[in-house]
């Protein structure tokens, strides 16, 4: 098969010829382990594009300050941590009447052109997936997010308003994406804290749900996938993430009884993004452990059934010796071999 077929094989349950691994730049680990980490990732397969896409942040670069394109004014503790937001354009509703959203890539010209034909290389080999549709985590960017919580609780108007607007800009640059090419729209809000959702079942429902069916909508009737993200403990949620026709999740495992989350995407035909935990394995396990888990993880999902693929993102305080275990375990279960001898 080739990279593409292998991914589509596996997100519609099918048996791939060996599992697909996702490898992620994550620019805090490329920062840390630079140069090494890409030779290491350079002799193992990525079934979603060359590691060549990847920048090497320079040594030089340290935490950043910046604007976004949204007015969210964002800095970083440390870099490539993710910038927190300090000070947002609609803290004070007062401000509701100038606010604007960014504009949307040109669908025509040479820039247009040139994406496509990028998208269109890409897609001869490797699978695609684009985009970041984001509701609630743009919302509480922009706006304090206790205050979009009580803004939702209590039915503001211009709640309403700022997702409807979010929505049509979202609607506007999905279109952009499937004109230019794309295998899968990826859509990322983080709705769980580790323990339960941040709002009831019934508020998602009735406040996210129709807003998500009319983005996702285009994309399923272009045939093409609908990933998404999201973080914490969703489980009460997903049968309704399902009934939207998401074909894939990327959650956080070790929110979900793995046995459970398994039989969940077999049943529901929710593809699943394995992606080990960063926070305590990758950082205070050590090799061997990193190994079991892996083994343990790929043994749980049957991954050589399909429905699932490995999603490798390094971050920082890695060990390395964590990272290669890492990366070799995930190889020698793709490839069915007790060692394969890639990577040094």
């Amino acid at each position: 098969m080739l990279a593409r077929e292998r991914v589509f094989a596996a997100l519609e349950h099918r048996a791939p010829d060996a599992v697909p691994v996702e490898f992620h730049a994550s620019p805090a680990g490329f920062f840390e382990h630079g140069e090494r980490l890409r030779r290491l990732w350079i002799e193992h397969v990525d079934d979603f594009g060359p590691v060549n896409r990847f920048p090497t942040p320079a040594a030089s670069e340290g935490p950043r300050e910046w604007t976004d394109e949204w007015g969210v004014t964002r800095r970083e503790e440390a870099f490539g941590a993710g910038g927190i937001a300090m000070q947002r354009p609609l803290d004070d509703w007062a401000k509701w009447p100038d606010f604007k959203v960014p504009a949307l890539p040109a669908m025509s010209g040479p820039e247009f052109d040139a994406a496509r034909a990028r998208a269109k290389a890409h897609r001869q080999r490797f699978f695609l997936k684009s985009g970041w549709i984001s509701l609630f985590e743009l919302m509480h960017s922009l706006r304090r997010f206790e205050d979009v919580l009580m803004d939702i609780a209590t039915g503001t108007a211009k709640i309403h308003a700022l997702a409807d607007r979010i929505t049509e800009y979202h609607l506007g640059y999905i279109q952009y994406l499937l004109a230019r090419g794309v295998d899968a729209v990826q859509f990322g809000d983080d709705f769980g804290t580790q323990s339960d959702l941040m709002l009831s079942p019934r508020m998602w429902r009735k406040f996210f749900a129709p807003r998500y069916a009319a983005l996702m909508g285009p994309i399923k009737a272009a045939g093409a996938k609908v990933f998404f993200h999201t973080c914490g403990k969703m489980q009460a949620l997903l049968p309704d993430i399902a009934a939207l026709g998401v074909d894939a999740i990327w959650p956080q495992l070790n929110a979900y009884d793995s046995g459970w989350l398994a039989r969940f995407s077999r049943e529901s035909g929710i593809a699943v993004a394995l992606h080990p935990d960063r926070g305590g394995l990758m950082i205070r396990s050590h090799a061997d452990e990193v190994r079991r888990y892996v083994s343990a993880l790929a043994e749980s999902f049957e991954v050589d059934r399909g429905g699932s693929w490995f999603y490798v993102e390094i971050d920082r305080g890695f060990p390395f010796e964590n990272v290669v275990a890492l990366t070799r375990t995930i190889t020698e279960l793709r490839l069915g071999a007790a060692h394969t001898g890639l990577g040094s």
